[in-house]
């Protein structure tokens, strides 16, 4: 019975209810020079010759035909690794900091809106409605 969550080192419980850990191996990754070299190099050998080669190498027949393949259409190049660079990255960044800003400052007008509503309560001061100032700042 094996148990694992996908990541690091397997638990394994044998027969006779002992446990020992079993190493999972990393996936192999090849380069795209590695992949060309191999590639070259089975196309000029016999069919013997090539399975030697697979053998030594420890790769498979579907990784020769996948490389050929990818070498036939695409010419074998190097994925770069990460997210995709966005040139926008930097203004998105500047924006969202520019926002965070604003909306504390807004916030903080809430604020003080609202303590002057409530001393104005409290003083008797009729305060103008927000139709009456938005109307206000319309007619100039």
């Amino acid at each position: 019975m094996s148990q694992n969550n996908g990541s690091g080192p397997m638990a394994v419980t044998s027969v006779d209810g002992s446990n020992e850990v079993v190493v999972r191996q990393k996936r192999r990754t090849f380069t795209a020079e590695y992949k060309r070299r191999i590639v070259l190099e089975a196309e000029q050998m016999t069919e013997e010759e090539r399975g030697a080669l697979l053998r030594r190498e420890g790769l498979y027949s579907s990784h020769l035909s996948e490389w050929r393949r990818a070498l036939r259409e695409k010419g074998l190049v190097e994925k770069k690794r990460g997210p995709a660079a966005n040139p926008d990255r930097e203004r998105m960044r500047q924006l969202e900091r520019r926002n965070a800003r604003l909306e504390a400052k807004l916030k903080q007008a809430e604020l003080i809106i609202a303590a002057q509503k409530k001393l104005a309560e409290v003083l008797g001061t009729i305060l103008p409605t927000e139709e009456e100032v938005l109307g206000y700042a319309r007619d100039r």
